[in-house]
């Protein structure tokens, strides 16, 4: 994140940027990432930012893997920060019917969270301290996705009662950035940063095709139809951006920003 923020500030001068940070060390931010209660977490970050006096006149949000995921839940949920531009990378709005694989075979909190996740995601310890479970969404057993996920549900608008709020954030957007991975392997079904799922065969199903975007429950067709919704598919596997492509994405879509808040959490 330090080297993303100094990329951020080359591009745009006098910019003031605030990288989130879930834990007290780095350690304990990793460790995050992967144990805890997400609901619990966008309240203490929303309770952050709420603090932080250059943030309350707008702000700009940068979120990366399920980083992107949990802003989006931000902008949804938080009144106390006005999003502007929200562009994600390979964040998994559309949930995952995989939990994400680790980076290598050497990463202990990756394997022990993994461990726990095939014990049943729907479970009532590991639904509320395995962050991956939280946005875990079976093709299968969608009613038990439905009835049990504590998370993804309620923020994408799945549930019978609905927040109207969050469907009026997500259009107050002046523009939403979506960037997927051609080669992601982290992230299945890989259409899920663009808000796509699969069926049960593991059909794609684009956005466009679901109930949520056609009766448009949470926004997205409003906001496409605004002209304020890109998708953008980039070369190679999940979290790979070269240092150019970044800077030109930075300059595109934040170029007449002095407040932006990247996020990044540890898939």
């Amino acid at each position: 994140m330090g080297v993303i923020t100094g990329i951020i500030q080359d591009e745009l001068p006098g910019v003031f940027v605030h990288s989130v940070q879930l834990g007290s060390s780095v350690g304990a931010d990793r460790n995050a990432g992967f144990f805890g209660n997400i609901n619990n977490q966008i309240d203490t970050v929303c309770d952050s930012l709420s603090a932080i006096e250059e943030l309350q006149d707008g702000v700009n949000l940068m979120g990366f893997s399920q980083g992107g995921l949990f802003l989006r839940a931000l902008v949804q949920r938080c009144p106390a920060i006005r999003a502007k531009v929200l562009v994600t990378f390979g964040s998994p709005h559309g949930g995952v019917a995989i939990i994400p694989e680790c980076a290598s075979t050497g990463d202990t909190l990756c394997q022990w969270m993994r461990q726990l996740a095939s014990k049943g995601v729907y479970s009532w310890y590991i639904r509320d301290h395995v962050i991956q479970a939280q946005y875990f969404k079976d093709p299968e057993r969608i009613d038990q996705y439905l009835q049990y996920n504590i998370f993804l549900p309620d923020i994408n608008g799945e549930l019978e009662e609905r927040n109207d709020v969050y469907r009026e954030r997500i259009l107050a957007l002046e523009k939403m950035v979506l960037f997927k991975f051609s080669e992601d392997k982290m992230i299945y079904p890989a259409t899920s940063p663009w808000f796509g799922f699969v069926d049960t065969d593991g059909n794609d199903i684009p956005v466009q095709n679901s109930t949520m975007y056609r009766e448009d429950w949470l926004g997205l067709r409003g906001l496409e139809e605004a002209g304020k919704l890109s998708r953008i598919s980039l070369d190679g596997p999940h979290m790979h951006i070269g240092e150019d492509m970044l800077r030109s994405i930075v300059a595109e879509h934040f170029g007449a920003s002095d407040k932006v808040v990247p996020f990044y959490v540890q898939n």
